[in-house]
């Protein structure tokens, strides 16, 4: 599949939102989760909205498309590649992998792959953040991206985390609207808002936002 041409017609109106978007989402909800000084690394990068906005002592992106280098801050390491084996990663290497609305993207066997990947990369003590369209809330919309292969909701992700040798921390079946291609309104000051009103996320949320844990 040639992701560089969907990614292109699919983000390319709408980049500079995006950008707003996820500089707010990582300022004011997942950095959180990743201290300062840790080692991060994003499988499914895309256009690094995510990396770019997140503080770490290190930062890598991980995408077959090769326009993720392009748009990689100055700060952020690149490696090309599938995520069912990423060659340029040595074991126990990060802190946090971080994964948003990229597992739909792949088969069963290889996201299967990719989990076991993660759990190599992962230090004993890491985190594996997964952020996640959730079927049960978004079946009317999910099928809409021609790349969506296999759906997920809350229950078969934490079943495929738990055989792959993960634990599953916290689980949150409902957290972000499905896409911004969505009926609210793109709007910063709404995001703010949103991401304050929790009990708005049980309203509109339509993904889900898991924390896993390497098993001992």
């Amino acid at each position: 599949m040639d992701v560089q041409t969907i990614y292109q017609r699919r983000f390319a109106d709408m980049l500079a939102f995006r950008r707003q978007m996820w500089e707010v989402l990582c300022r004011e909800f997942f950095q959180q989760h990743v201290p300062p000084g840790a080692t991060i690394v994003e499988i499914g990068a895309g256009y690094c909205e995510f990396i770019n906005h997140i503080r770490a002592g290190r930062k890598i992106a991980v995408d077959l498309n090769p326009d993720t280098r392009t748009h990689a801050g100055p700060d952020v390491e690149v490696i090309t590649s599938v995520t069912s084996r990423i060659d340029g990663l040595e074991s126990g290497l990060a802190d946090v992998v971080f994964a948003s609305n990229f597992l739909e993207h792949l088969s069963r066997e290889d996201i299967l792959a990719t989990l076991r990947e993660v759990r190599r990369v992962l230090k004993p003590s890491g985190r594996f953040l997964v952020l996640q369209p959730n079927i049960r809330y978004c079946k009317e919309d999910y099928w809409q991206f021609f790349d969506h292969i296999t759906p997920l909701c809350e229950r078969s992700l934490t079943e495929a985390l738990e055989t792959t040798g993960f634990e599953v921390v916290s689980m949150r079946g409902r957290f972000l609207p499905f896409t911004t291609h969505g009926r609210l309104p793109n709007s910063i000051a709404l995001l703010r808002l949103y991401l304050k009103l929790r009990p708005a996320w049980r309203i509109f949320g339509q993904q889900s936002f898991a924390i896993a844990a390497p098993r001992a």
